[in-house]
């Protein structure tokens, strides 16, 4: 059976290298998990041990470079104390820590599993040698720092020392991104809350038990539902590698546990639709949003959007109910602004089929390149009704009022695209009581966790500052949020006010459901096109057109990250500026009435020119 799980071996001593993971390939693991060192080779700082005769550990000569560099992760040894209060101790465990690592760097290993943290401890010292090791490494070699799931000290205790341990020393680390989890699943498991919070963390690895399994009326392993559903979870974060540890219990083998792993699998949520096979490749992948009044959009752009059946399916519903709300015997005047390449035309046109309606129809398109497809268009698919105009809608003069006014000029944040300025100018020749589709949209927030967005964000801008003060357009994976969406700032269409201004402020508070790092603030939006037909890729509203991958959530870095603790009041502002030809959104988070920086002021990182 194939699979793209790739299962592993943890073991406390292996005396012939080559022939274990021979024998281990025979079932289904391609991994091992090894010591570095002879774990009954204790060194000293004081040079005692250097003078013992005969080799210190195995020889690189065992493998070549590719088995090392694909097959061996190295275990760095577990006695080593990092954070003794004997000097003698502490001094042995760095140099022996050094030691090892400089082994691991010369045999070309991908990672290196660190000792367990302490839950009672700082584990400072460990912190500072592990980040002065992370931040030096000349290699790519990734640090794996070993943690169980649960370590219950009290009744009272869910859970949550060792994830503190965690969250102190990368933190300390300065969430150094070399520096991953390795995730020891345990029998017991705490809360729902608690598992979801460490899907937000950086699991490079995950090491399951063996005597954690149950045993099935057939003899062979299993797991309890509870564990089932966290390793459905896990299962979805491609990246993680699984590693057995402990003795077989099971017919004296593994392979029985890599075939229940496979099986599991198996079972998890796949992915077949259109919508997760287009957001395979974007998940947690930080991406700039689009300027599409200051920048033409590119063909590509174009067809990757017309990719997504279900939003110009909900379009298409909400102009057959326009339409089918006008007189039977009206000639209705619908005119599509920022028509790009057509997609919207020809759901008007579907519509009005449908309505049995008869219309006039006028497609606005600013960009030159995709007048051209349009008007090829026009030709190629009898368009007779369609009129094409190559302008920019807010400086157009209409040549009648419009019934209906169609667009799809939405962003990720509902207005981050210029929707508002851009429906406003084109409002001027809308019929006193002609329709906007959409009518509405609301932008949401939600204060999340993700060290791996922020590590992004902190690599990917030599400026540092204005990595952190741009709102990126990602597909959230890897995430946890620390409370449900809240609504932000409404924009509606037509725009009757007196004085039209789109400038918006709000404030929101959050109560965090667990204890955790802010690390920016997810954005999401809904709207609604017309009468009961809506669109949303808001988490709590994803059922109003399910499927539909036009748009990613969007992403607001803090500067600085936020610890939170469960109950916490988090509070977030938010604004929306104009001015200048250009706009602009500022964000400020605090955490129990203690403020951070505003984000963005006056624009100075990122804009959105008009």
């Amino acid at each position: 059976m194939t699979t793209s799980l790739i299962v592993g071996l943890e073991t406390s001593f292996c005396q012939d290298l080559p022939s274990k993971l021979d024998k281990l390939y025979e079932e289904r693991i391609t991994l091992i998990a090894a010591p570095l060192f002879h774990p009954r080779f204790r060194r000293d700082a004081n040079g005692v041990s250097d003078s013992r005769d005969g080799p210190q550990t195995r020889s690189d000569l065992v493998l070549d470079s590719r088995g090392w560099t694909s097959s061996v992760i190295g275990n760095v040894s577990k006695w080593i104390d990092l954070d003794s209060i004997c000097d003698h101790v502490r001094w042995t465990a760095e140099a022996v820590f050094k030691q090892e690592l400089a082994w691991a760097s010369h045999l070309s290993l991908t990672a290196v599993v660190t000792p367990a943290l302490h839950s009672a401890r700082s584990n400072t010292n460990y912190a500072r040698i592990l980040n002065q090791a992370a931040s030096q490494a000349q290699s790519g070699l990734l640090f794996w720092v070993l943690v169980p799931l649960y370590v219950p000290m009290q009744p009272s205790d869910e859970g949550n020392d060792s994830w503190k341990a965690w969250n102190a020393l990368r933190t300390m680390s300065d969430f150094n991104p070399r520096i991953l989890v390795a995730l020891e699943v345990t029998a017991d498991l705490p809360d729902r809350t608690v598992l979801a919070r460490w899907l937000g963390e950086p699991i490079a690895a995950v090491y399951i038990p063996t005597n954690i399994f149950l045993t099935n009326k057939s003899g062979y392993p299993t797991l309890s539902k509870q564990h089932q559903r966290f390793f459905l979870q896990l299962f979805q974060h491609a990246r993680i590698r699984y590693f057995l540890k402990g003795r077989p219990y099971h017919h004296g083998r593994y392979l029985p546990y890599v075939q229940y792993l496979d099986h599991l699998y198996s079972t998890r949520s796949s992915c077949p639709d259109a919508k997760a096979a287009f957001e395979a490749p974007y998940l947690d992948y930080l991406q700039a949003p689009l300027q599409p009044l200051m920048d033409n959009l590119e063909s590509q752009t174009y067809e990757t959007f017309e990719q997504d059946p279900v939003k110009y399916e909900r379009y298409e519903v909400a102009i057959t109910q326009a339409l089918a709300d006008t007189p039977e015997a009206k000639e209705s005047v619908v005119m599509v602004v920022g028509a790009g390449r057509g997609p919207l035309v020809r759901c008007a046109l579907r519509a009005a089929k449908k309505a049995a309606r008869t219309i006039r129809m006028f497609a606005v398109e600013k960009n030159p390149n995709a007048v051209i497809t349009l008007r090829n268009m026009k030709v190629s698919e009898k368009w007779d009704n369609v009129t094409i105009v190559s302008s920019d809608m807010r400086v157009w003069k209409a040549p009648e009022p419009a019934d209906i006014m169609v667009s799809e000029l939405l962003g990720s944040f509902g207005d981050n695209e210029l929707s508002p300025e851009c429906l406003d100018g084109a409002q001027s020749f809308l019929r006193e009581g002609g329709v906007s589709i959409p009518c509405k949209y609301t932008s949401f927030v939600s204060p999340i966790s993700s060290s791996k967005l922020w590590n992004e964000v902190k690599g990917a801008d030599a400026n540092v500052l204005k990595g952190y003060e741009t709102p990126y357009v990602v597909r959230l994976h890897q995430i946890f949020s620390f409370a449900r969406p809240q609504p932000c700032f409404t924009f509606e269409h037509p725009n009757l006010n007196a004085v039209i201004d789109n400038k918006r402020y709000h404030q929101m508070t959050f109560n965090a459901i667990e204890d955790g790092v802010v690390h920016g603030l997810a954005g999401y939006f809904d709207s609604v096109l017309y009468a009961d037909t809506c669109i949303s890729i808001n988490p709590e509203t994803l059922d109003l057109s399910p499927g539909m991958f036009s748009w990613f959530p969007i992403f607001f870095p803090l500067r600085t990250p936020l610890l939170v603790r469960q109950h916490d009041k988090i509070e977030v502002c938010f604004w929306r500026q104009v001015g200048g030809g250009k706009v602009w959104y500022e964000w400020a988070v605090a955490v129990n009435d203690t403020w951070g920086p505003i984000h963005n002021p006056n624009g100075r990182s990122y804009w959105i020119g008009l």
